[in-house]
């Protein structure tokens, strides 16, 4: 079987890096699929992408980055999506890389008015989200560990919204036939998230947020997770 690409757009916070490892760790060890399964390619540090038809399947990661930052790897990368998705070949795109499939799209990105969304919302499902090969058989609401300043502020032409909450409509959003978005991480553990606010703690409390609120809300997203090892089987069976 041909590997799943892991795009890799960013690094995770130095201090969990440390200990912890990074996305592409999370996402192999969430799957439910070895490490072996995987290739990781960190585009954002210059290294040139491969040809699309080498993969079965392709991840987008998040990143500290943001997708509306004229970068030529950012650019380079939209492209490489763009290729994929003519190629039919699977692709999940999480935070960052969700934001980096709509904008590729001709979608449109930005700023949220509402500023930072952090901690672990719960979204509702899309009755549409019943048929859908990653989110079925769900409950109507799940909850997600997020954490995210820019959204999709436009979906592209023919996009259908899986998952949304008050704070965002396009938590989860399937782009094309073969292309999924989702504005949460579903390889974020409760440990993760909780770095994550403790390290942002006195910004999210400048930003008028309760960040003890936020840790104390902190829960299992046992479902969110179950969509790495759906897309992976997903592309297993698709070759």
């Amino acid at each position: 079987m041909k590997p799943v690409l892991i795009l890799k757009t960013g690094e995770s916070l130095p201090s969990i890096v440390q200990s912890r490892g990074d996305f592409e760790d999370w996402i192999s060890t969430f799957s439910g699929y070895p490490s072996a399964h995987f290739q990781t390619i960190s585009v954002y540090s210059g290294v040139q992408l491969p040809k699309v038809s080498d993969f079965s399947a392709i991840i987008v990661t998040g990143s500290p980055a943001m997708v509306t930052d004229d970068i030529t790897w950012i650019r380079d990368s939209a492209r490489f999506l763009l290729a994929a998705i003519d190629e039919s070949i699977p692709i999940l795109g999480i935070c960052f890389g969700h934001q980096l499939l709509a904008q590729a799209l001709g979608g449109v990105v930005d700023w949220h008015p509402q500023g930072r969304e952090i901690g672990t919302p719960v979204i509702q499902l899309d009755e549409s989200a019943a048929l859908d090969p990653l989110f079925h058989s769900f409950s109507s609401e799940i909850s997600v560990h997020v954490t995210h300043m820019q959204s999709v502020i436009t979906l592209p032409h023919g996009s259908q919204v899986l998952g949304y909450n008050d704070f965002d409509p396009h938590q989860a959003v399937r782009f094309r036939e073969n292309a999924w978005g989702v504005q949460f991480h579903p390889e974020f553990d409760e440990d993760i998230i909780k770095r994550y606010i403790r390290e942002r703690y006195d910004a999210i409390r400048e930003e008028g947020l309760d960040a003890d609120d936020l840790l104390a809300g902190i829960s299992p997203t046992i479902e969110a997770r179950e969509i790495l090892h759906r897309f992976v089987k997903l592309a297993s069976e698709a070759e």
